[in-house]
C-alpha cells in the first residue's frame, strides 16, 4: 500500500494545536503567537506539506476563479462570512465570482458551474438546492465547499459549520443555572440542519437539569425579527408563560424584546431573552443581549483553506469541520 499522505489534522496533531490554528498558518493570517507558528510551520516541514503562502509573492490564479454563492442579502452575518472568503482569496492570489442576494435563490447555478471554464471551483454559503444538486455537482468531480449546509451532506462532501448544537447546549445550561425551568424556544425551519442540533443541544441541556422537554413550548419560523415578535407573543400568551425565552438567532431575539416590552414584562427582571450568532445588534439592545459568538469569519477563512487544498490536488482528512461558538453572557439574563 503506498503511505498515506498527511493532512492538516496530521499537523494540528503533531503540533497540538486546533485545525483553525494551522489555516491561519497555512493563510498567514493573524492571531497566531510566534511560537505557535513556528510549531505548526515545522510540523508542516517535518510531514513534507506545502507551507504558507509568502506574502510578499503570491502565486498567479490556477485553474480559474472562485465562485462564491451567497443566495442572501449580505447583511451582518452573511457579510462577514463573504468578507472573510473575499480577503482570503485575495491573499492566495484568487479570483472572485460572486452570486449574492435573495433573487438568486432561484437561479439554476449548480447545473451552469462545471462548463464555465473561468471557474475552478465554489464556495456554497448555506445553499438553498436540495441535497441531490449538490451530490450531481459533487459526482462531477466539480471541487467545492458548503459554509453551514441546510441539509445534511454525504461524507464525501467537505462543510464548515460552527458547532451548533454545543453551542446551544451552553446557552440553555446557562439559563437552568439560573433557575429558569420553563423555557419557550424560538426555533429555526424544521429542515435546517442548524436549527435540529440547536434543538437538540437545547434538550441535552434540559436532561441535563432534568427537565423534560416541552414541544408546545418550541416554534419553528425564518429567523427574522417578525418572526421572532410573533412567535415570543404566542409564547408569552400562554398560561403560565415561560420564564425566558431562547431564540436561535439573534433578529428573532430582537422581536422577542420587543414582544416582552409591548406586554409590560421588564428584561431581565420578569423575562429572560437570550439569542444566538453575537451579531453587532447584540450589543445594541437594551439590556444588550446574552448570546453564543459563531466564528463568522473564521468560518469563512476555513472554506477556503480546504478549497485551496482540493484545488491544489491535495487529500482532505477533516471534511466536516465544527469550529467552536463561545458563550457571552450580558443583561438580558438573570436568575428567576
Amino acid at each position: 500500500m503506498p503511505p498515506r499522505k498527511a493532512t492538516m489534522r496530521d499537523v494540528a496533531a503533531a503540533a497540538g494545536v486546533s485545525l483553525a490554528t494551522v489555516s491561519r498558518v497555512l493563510n498567514q493570517l493573524s492571531g497566531v503567537t510566534p511560537e505557535t507558528r513556528r510549531l505548526v510551520e515545522q510540523a508542516i516541514e517535518e510531514l513534507g506539506l506545502p507551507g504558507p503562502t509568502p506574502r510578499g509573492g503570491t502565486p498567479k490564479p490556477v485553474g480559474g476563479a472562485v465562485y462564491v454563492r451567497c443566495p442572501y442579502v449580505l447583511t451582518d452575518y452573511f457579510g462577514l462570512i463573504v468578507s472573510s472568503i473575499a480577503e482570503t482569496l485575495d491573499r492566495h492570489g484568487r479570483e472572485l465570482v460572486l452570486n449574492a442576494g435573495e433573487a438568486a435563490q432561484h437561479e439554476p447555478v449548480l447545473t451552469r458551474l462545471t462548463s464555465r471554464r473561468d471557474i475552478g471551483g465554489a464556495v456554497l454559503i448555506l445553499p438553498p438546492e436540495p441535497g441531490d444538486d449538490l451530490v450531481r455537482l459533487s459526482s462531477r468531480r466539480f471541487p467545492f465547499v458548503v459554509v453551514d449546509p441546510r441539509t445534511a451532506l454525504p461524507r464525501d462532501i467537505p462543510s464548515v459549520s460552527a458547532a451548533h448544537q454545543s453551542g446551544a447546549r451552553q446557552l440553555t445550561a446557562h439559563l437552568t443555572s439560573l433557575g429558569h425551568t420553563r423555557i419557550g424556544v424560538i426555533a429555526g425551519p424544521r429542515e435546517w440542519l442548524a436549527a435540529d442540533a440547536r434543538l437538540s443541544g437545547h434538550n441535552a441541556a434540559l436532561a441535563d437539569a432534568g427537565i423534560l422537554p416541552d414541544p408546545s413550548l418550541v416554534r419553528h419560523v425564518q429567523p427574522t425579527t417578525p418572526h421572532g415578535y410573533r412567535s415570543a407573543g404566542d409564547l408569552l400568551d400562554l398560561d403560565p408563560r415561560p420564564t425566558a425565552l431562547v431564540a436561535f438567532n439573534d433578529k428573532a431575539a430582537i422581536g422577542a424584546l420587543q414582544a416582552a416590552a409591548d406586554r409590560g414584562l421588564s428584561v431581565p427582571t420578569d423575562l429572560s431573552i437570550a439569542g444566538f450568532d453575537d451579531l453587532d445588534l447584540s450589543r445594541a439592545t437594551s439590556p444588550q443581549l446574552t448570546t453564543v459568538r459563531q466564528p463568522l469569519q473564521e468560518m469563512g477563512r476555513m472554506a477556503v483553506s480546504l478549497l485551496i487544498r482540493l484545488l491544489d490536488r491535495h487529500e482532505l482528512e477533516a471534511l466536516h469541520v465544527e469550529l467552536a461558538t463561545e458563550l457571552i453572557v450580558r443583561g438580558s439574563t438573570a436568575r428567576r
